[in-house]
């Protein structure tokens, strides 16, 4: 159509209202290995509560997991968290690698993540799982990883220092995060059921946010009678209560149904 003979359309300005947005309940960060298959996709059923919203950004590892490889994300975790915006006005923050956390220390990961987002509660899968299993009164842990036997023994000893004694623990001897990601279910279901059968455990924790582990918490816990958690499981709840979200909520097992017991527990800062 010649430009002499073009309809005039005469551009309306529309009025509009703001409410809070998505998230205006809590947003959550969340820092995501870029070979992770799971966190996010078990996060969104774990976080799936109204007025709450989770941003994601991944950061460079490698898939083979190491303690030197493992050591090498503390250089990731700061260009990961400045793709997440201030203005976004996190309620809390979580780096979703339970190893990495192991080997990096959650000290200096807290540390690394405020700089960024100062004053924003922080968690990582280590963290979580303390608080979690101190909610749940488990004092006498078994312990189920995907790990080699030097980055499972790490673990062990930051349970320990922690006052929560490891005493049965299994593996599945796997070094690669991609092969970790496609552990079936089963297969996990069956870990937690025979490593966690002793009558001397009373709680059991998988740990890697690779492990599709959060559906089969409560069947475990009905079978084995006892509290189960697992790094995406116990990751979730805790940024949902540094949020402010007490919410309760079926299907997720016991510690959904929990909040956090006292303000150790809420920063993240000290032992159980």
């Amino acid at each position: 159509m010649a430009d002499g003979n073009r309809n005039t359309v005469v551009l309306e300005r529309l009025p509009f209202e703001t409410d809070g947005g998505a998230g205006s309940r809590a947003r959550i960060g969340l820092l995501v290995l870029e070979s992770d298959q799971t966190l996010e996709w078990e996060m969104r059923a774990l976080l799936d509560f109204a007025g709450v919203s989770f941003y994601h950004a991944r950061l460079a590892n490698d898939t083979d997991v190491t303690p030197e490889t493992l050591s090498k994300m503390e250089a990731e975790l700061p260009k990961a968290a400045g793709l997440l915006p201030r203005y976004l006005g996190l309620a809390s923050l979580g780096y979703g690698c339970t190893s990495g956390a192991t080997i990096i220390g959650s000290d200096r990961v807290s540390e690394l993540l405020d700089h960024y987002h100062p004053g924003v509660p922080v968690s990582d899968p280590l963290i979580a799982a303390k608080a979690a299993l101190g909610v749940l009164g488990v004092k006498r842990l078994a312990l189920i990883t995907p790990y080699t036997p030097d980055v499972t023994q790490a673990m062990q000893d930051k349970f320990e220092e922690a006052g929560i004694t490891v005493v049965s623990v299994g593996s599945f001897f796997e070094m690669n995060d991609i092969v970790v990601g496609q552990i079936s279910a089963q297969s996990i279901l069956d870990a937690v059921v025979r490593i966690g059968s002793s009558a001397d455990v009373d709680g059991v924790f998988v740990s890697c946010t690779s492990l599709r582990a959060s559906g089969i918490i409560e069947q475990a816990e009905a079978k084995l009678g006892k509290p189960v958690t697992a790094s995406n499981h116990a990751l979730a709840w805790h940024l949902l209560r540094l949020a402010c979200v007490d919410d309760c909520v079926d299907g997720f097992g016991r510690l959904f149904q929990l909040p956090i017991r006292d303000q150790h527990m809420q920063t993240g800062k000290a032992n159980l």
